[in-house]
């Protein structure tokens, strides 16, 4: 799967992020996630650097420190509507599976640029073909990477500081 970015979904201006197989049917796999998942997943995609590293920034560096390489996200399920991943980490004492949240695991991999992967049964459940999303959204993909550039301009680190 390619990570082909995050949009506001209208009028409930949920983020979500957009998946795409990089052969065969090309489905779009589109994944409800939250504000501060979306943020970090699109400063990953554009390089902002932030002042203070964000939560996915700290995963990365812990990982790196430890020596221990993300080798795989993988979107494994879907139940009830809601999502599921793991992360294959590969380390000295050899391989561990992570369950995770996807966009978490997502915001991982735009950091190290880790292959992302879904399982069929997800794809085919949830995922749809370039021309549905298309006739889905009047302008196609022009008009998603402008609400992509939206929500990036709009949404800022400090938003999300406790």
């Amino acid at each position: 799967m390619e990570l082909v970015g995050v949009r506001v979904e209208l009028p409930t201006s949920t983020p979500i992020a957009l998946l795409r197989e990089r052969s065969g049917d090309r489905r779009v796999l589109p994944i409800f996630i939250g504000g501060p998942e979306a943020t970090a997943i699109a400063f990953a995609m554009e390089d902002v650097t932030v002042p203070r590293p964000m939560t996915h920034d700290l995963m990365k560096n812990l990982l790196d420190d430890l020596g221990v390489s993300v080798e795989s996200i993988v979107v494994t399920d879907l139940r009830d509507g809601t999502f599921f991943a793991e992360i294959e980490l590969h380390a000295s004492d050899g391989v561990h599976r992570v369950s995770s949240r996807p966009s978490d695991a997502i915001a991982l991999a735009a950091r190290t640029g880790t292959p992302i992967f879904a399982d069929e049964a997800v794809l085919d459940e949830a995922g749809y073909t370039a021309d549905d999303e298309e006739s889905e959204t009047e302008g196609g993909p022009d008009e998603v990477v402008e609400q992509f550039k939206e929500f990036i301009e709009t949404v800022n680190p400090e938003d999300f500081a406790s």
